[in-house]
């Protein structure tokens, strides 16, 4: 398909959104894509996925992702780590989500019910679940890009659904689950250290299988993602402090058209995020850059990251991970420039894994402050043609780094 955007007709690059890829384009082939395929109430998939709403809480929408047939790459569908590794666009992404139908049912967020094991099973299965799926209606085609979320597919109210094969349980996760008495934190750690990933902890967390029994319940999505996210990163952090500062180093990384540089100054931890806007791109239509920022010393946040939300704590987790490899701590200021070729928001994920991207370069060394300074400075007015001056004459970190004195300067 060849659909030109209906406001700009694809002529004049100074009338539109200023992305470098069409959202409305890809949407558009998804839906010739999948619509042949959303012609019955009733059908057979496989589901890598549950996902929990949060609108009406604390009744939510407890809903089973599958595409509308069995496949054997259904992993794939709900898979943010190897997308990034294998440095999948924009538009596969969004193809593969597209085909997702949410098949939901209104349950209460301490509630029982059949559509909530089946939920439950998919959520702890280390490989998508086959399922008999009854709608009340058709479903109907529908692409929903978020910020928090990957991208959504068809909605419809679900009816009955069956599971058609055996889950595959993984036995340590069946230990955490099995037990009542840990804490959920304390769950989602242990798993963590044994190489399950933080996609498949918040889907655990989400469907009310993690925590002390009278304290389980069902976790929207969006807000699940997050606290793990979070819970993890503070465990990391805990474990970094004890280790020795880092040089003045300077990491650069991207993904999807969301560049980050990642500054590591030789200090206790402290950690700072700009997510900077650069001039008419989609979420950006003035002529200056635009920033949100967020920013926590060594004893932390007391309360959420409003500013940057949900990616204030993929891009720590990321950094953190980073720290613990190279047993270092540091005071880290991140700098995250989102430009044109980000043409639509796939959630969160992909912040994390730009991060990571990021800091698995190579770094470049420093010997002072200031000349790590006046290079970022140079190499983001050269690179994106703007300046970031007022960004880092607005870091905490910045100011307290060149201000206050420790207790070395004494000796």
């Amino acid at each position: 398909m060849n659909i030109k955007c209906l406001r700009c007709k694809g002529s004049d690059p100074l009338r539109n959104c200023g992305r470098t890829f069409c959202p409305l384009i890809a949407k558009s082939e998804a839906r010739f894509k999948i619509e042949r395929k959303l012609q019955s109430k009733d059908f057979q998939g496989s589901s890598p996925a549950p996902f929990v709403g949060r609108f009406g809480y604390p009744y939510v929408n407890v809903g089973l992702l599958s595409p509308p047939e069995t496949k054997d790459n259904a992993w794939e569908y709900d898979a943010p780590g190897y997308w990034a590794s294998k440095n999948y666009s924009i538009k596969q992404v969004i193809g593969f989500r597209s085909e997702l139908i949410n098949s939901n049912k209104k349950t209460f967020i301490k509630g029982q019910g059949k559509t909530l094991e089946i939920a439950q099973e998919i959520g702890m299965a280390s490989a998508p679940v086959d399922v008999e799926i009854n709608l009340e209606d058709k479903p109907k085609f529908r692409v929903q890009t978020d910020s928090f979320l990957a991208p959504q597919g068809p909605n419809a109210k679900l009816k009955k659904a069956k599971i058609t094969s055996n889950p595959k349980i993984h036995t340590k996760v069946d230990k955490v689950v099995s037990d009542t008495d840990l804490k959920a934190a304390n769950a989602l750690n242990y798993l963590y250290s044994n190489n399950f990933d933080e996609n498949f902890l918040s889907k655990l967390l989400s469907v009310g299988t993690l925590g002390i029994k009278k304290n389980r319940k069902l976790v929207p999505t969006r807000w699940s993602i997050t606290a793990s996210d979070d819970i993890l990163g503070k465990n990391i952090i805990n474990e970094i402090k004890n280790y020795s500062e880092a040089d003045y180093m300077l990491y650069f990384g991207s993904y999807l058209g969301n560049y980050y540089l990642l500054l590591l100054f030789p200090d206790v931890w402290g950690y700072e995020l700009f997510e900077t806007y650069l001039p008419l791109v989609s979420w950006n239509q003035t002529k200056e850059i635009q920033y949100t920022t967020d920013y926590e010393p060594y004893q932390g946040r007391k309360y959420y990251a409003e500013n940057c939300a949900g990616g204030y704590y993929t891009v720590r987790l990321a950094i953190a991970e980073h720290l613990k490899k190279i047993k270092r701590q540091a005071s880290v200021l991140a700098i995250r420039i989102i430009t044109g070729e980000y043409a639509a928001p796939l959630g969160v994920w992909v912040t994390r894994e730009a991060t990571r991207k990021a800091m698995n370069n190579k770094p470049l060394s420093f010997s002072s402050r200031d000349l790590m300074l006046d290079y970022v400075k140079s190499f983001v007015k050269n690179k994106f043609g703007y300046s970031i001056d007022n960004i880092l004459s607005s870091s905490i970190i910045i100011k307290e780094l060149k201000t206050q004195r420790k207790l070395t300067n004494f000796l």
